[in-house]
């Protein structure tokens, strides 16, 4: 049982309706302090709704909500000061420096970071004098990156942080969201790259039509963790599917398997390879994988799940992140 003081944001039967479309129905979820919690959902689905119902830009209809032990509604000073937010869109001056950007911001916070600090954690040192115009769409990212990051946030708002980064980049910026979990940060994460959602996320929520679908640690969500593993391999020379000791199809020039118990059947299996001296070429035992579960729990979700605010009006809302 997680004590209240442990909670970041706890989410009680949030609705949200826009006419007669609902688009968040009695959603609930906890996070807790200093977890990373992956939202994770199809365009439509509910999932920005959300989020910007919990950043304290929307209203909601139904529910209760606490972040850091407020109501976010209004997005009072005292809650706004402890957020840090990364929108999927830069909406900063463009004839602004990014140390004049950092800086500008740094000064809305009781306790910023360091504007070098910053720059250096997002890997900018050598464009600090540059024009945002003239920043790369990675590097603009990284400047993002930077304003959510520049107020020592306790609790942080990633929305598909990584868009426009190359794989070098991207690694990066999964090494700085480990770094702000491991200084006590709260991390709410938002992202399509499944790789993401696992490489960083202590738990994983998938919305589909408007409704958490399914919860739980990326390894075990949807029942990866028990589902059956596929075996393939190709077949020796000489041998048919019929001749191995356990029940397999031939497709090609392979064999494929599936199994609940994968030890027992690999045990048979190479056990009987070597008794035979045969090569098992290009050996693989697969589980399924957090997109194929996404895939299927989110099948038959049309899109038609939310209405996001208008670019401009967001982007107004959020002004200096404030």
């Amino acid at each position: 049982m997680v004590s209240a003081a442990q909670v970041a944001v706890e989410v009680d039967g949030l609705s949200k309706r826009y006419g007669t479309l609902e688009a968040v129905r009695s959603v609930s979820f906890a996070v807790e302090r200093g977890e990373v919690f992956a939202l994770l959902g199809p365009n439509g689905a509910g999932k920005t709704t959300t989020v910007e119902i919990l950043e304290g830009f929307r209203s909601r209809d139904a529910g209760t909500v606490s972040v850091l032990g407020h109501d976010p509604s209004g997005r009072p000073r005292a809650l706004r000061e402890r957020l840090g937010i990364v929108l999927q869109e830069l909406a900063v001056e463009p004839n602004l420096t990014v140390r004049e950007v950092l800086t500008r911001n740094a000064g809305y916070y009781p306790s910023p970071r360091p504007v070098d600090e910053v720059i250096a954690l997002v890997g900018l040192e050598g464009k600090a004098s540059s024009r945002i115009a003239r920043l790369s769409g990675g590097q603009q990212r990284r400047l993002d990156v930077g304003l959510g990051i520049i107020g020592r946030p306790e609790l942080i708002f990633l929305d598909e942080p990584t868009t426009g980064f190359d794989p070098s980049a991207r690694r990066g910026a999964w090494d700085l969201v480990r770094a702000l979990q491991e200084g006590g940060t709260t991390i709410i994460l938002t992202t399509h790259y499944m790789d993401e959602a696992e490489a960083l996320a202590d738990r994983v929520a998938v919305i589909a039509r408007g409704q958490i679908v399914a919860l739980g640690p990326p390894s075990s969500i949807g029942g990866r963790d028990v589902s059956e593993a596929t075996i393939r391999f190709r077949m020796p020379p000489g041998v048919a599917a019929s001749d191995l000791p356990v029940p397999a199809r031939a497709i090609g020039e392979f064999a494929e398997l599936t199994s609940a118990d994968e030890i027992e059947s690999l045990h048979r299996l190479t056990g009987w390879a070597l008794e035979r001296a045969l090569p098992l070429t290009g050996l693989t035992v697969e589980r399924l994988t957090l997109e194929d579960v996404y895939l299927r729990l989110t099948a038959g979700s049309d899109g038609a799940g939310s209405i996001g605010a208008p670019t401009e009006q967001l982007s107004a809302s959020v002004g200096g992140r404030r």
